[in-house]
């Protein structure tokens, strides 16, 4: 079996973080990919949902689809979350499963920045989707991959088939080239935050649900 992993904080979760994730599993052939919302950072921002409710989110997000799961591996802690423990527990929970760790370019480069990170890269294998304003020529600086700069412009092309590369730890990454949707969850807070519309950025009973609880707006703070 192989199972795909795409965490995050989901605050909201969107049209990019779905579509990035389907195209993932078919053109990969992941039997499941599993959601996994970060829980609350302990210094909380003004703008950050509380675990619960972007943990409903999500589940909501991906209703209807079989191969979608949603995890509250993360949320339901009380501390901190690090990604290496998660992947722990995961590694525990699917033992006979291979695993791929789906994450963009820009997330990719700040994994020397993480909780262990040589651990982390050693533990599963990994899925380098492009990003709307990254290119992969950017991941010549990480430490971790080494690969060729031909090949890296090849797979700027949209058009590009996936390239499964070798890394430095022995795992596999496989870079991946995925629709450009050009949404982000910060863009929707500012909508929100303004008054403007959000349809059609996320699915409907997302926006319901960020509607009935208001939140991301002024009349969120005063509850």
């Amino acid at each position: 079996m192989k199972i795909g992993i795409l965490g995050g904080t989901f605050n909201p979760i969107h049209y990019g973080h779905l579509r990035a994730a389907d195209e993932a599993r078919e053109k990969l052939g992941l039997d499941r990919v599993l959601f996994i919302p970060s829980g609350s950072p302990p210094l909380k921002a003004d703008d950050i949902a509380d675990a619960g409710q972007r943990l409903k989110m999500t589940e909501l997000a991906v209703r209807g689809n079989p191969y979608f799961e949603v995890l509250d591996i993360e949320s339901r802690r009380p501390v901190k979350s690090y990604t290496v423990d998660t992947l722990t527990s995961l590694l525990g929970t699917y033992p006979e499963a291979e695993l791929y760790f789906m994450l963009g370019i820009d997330a990719f480069l700040d994994i020397p920045n993480w909780y262990r990170p040589d651990r982390l890269m050693s533990m599963v294998n990994f899925v380098l989707m492009s990003r709307p304003g990254r290119s992969f020529l950017d991941i010549k600086a990480s430490p971790y991959l080494r690969p060729d700069a031909d090949l890296l412009k090849k797979m700027d092309n949209p058009g590009a088939d996936p390239v499964t590369v070798r890394l430095d730890t022995g795992r596999e990454i496989v870079m991946l080239n995925v629709t450009p949707l050009g949404i982000s969850s910060s863009d929707i807070r500012k909508r929100l935050k303004s008054g403007a519309s959000i349809k059609y950025l996320l699915p409907e009973q997302v926006e319901s649900f960020i509607i009935l609880h208001c939140l991301y707006t002024d009349e969120n703070k005063k509850n």
